[in-house]
């Protein structure tokens, strides 16, 4: 059973920075490209990024390019997302996800598995 735990949300004020962590559990990891997804209250469910299962290729959403950054770490199983100069509209519950193929990279990652979220709160 695969299981994506996040960490890291909070409430922020406007310019602000955070800091999300996914840890993964259940499956080889180095396998498999990941992403992060937000939605917003009365919203639906949108791409932020994505990192590849190798080399650290990665995608990012127009919203969030040049402000977030996200990474892995193969050895903790373990995806970042570090989100700098946060906007009011940055607010949202913020999903981690895992590709369900193994060895394939597309933009967005289509997901097999997600995470239960964590809340990210930007105030003006």
């Amino acid at each position: 059973q695969v299981q994506l735990v996040e960490s890291g949300g909070g409430l922020v004020q406007a310019g602000g920075s955070l800091r999300l962590s996914c840890a993964a559990s259940g499956r080889t990891f180095i396998s498999y490209a990941m992403g992060w997804f937000r939605q917003a209250p009365g919203k639906e469910r949108e791409f932020v990024a994505a990192i590849s299962w190798s080399h650290g290729t990665t995608y990012y959403a127009d919203s969030v390019k040049g402000r977030f950054t996200i990474s892995r770490d193969n050895a903790k199983n373990t995806i970042y997302l570090q989100m700098n100069s946060l906007k009011p509209e940055d607010t949202a519950v913020y999903y981690c996800a895992s590709d369900k193929r193994p060895y394939i990279f597309s933009n967005p990652v289509v997901p097999g598995y997600w995470g239960q979220g964590t809340q990210v709160t930007v105030s003006s």
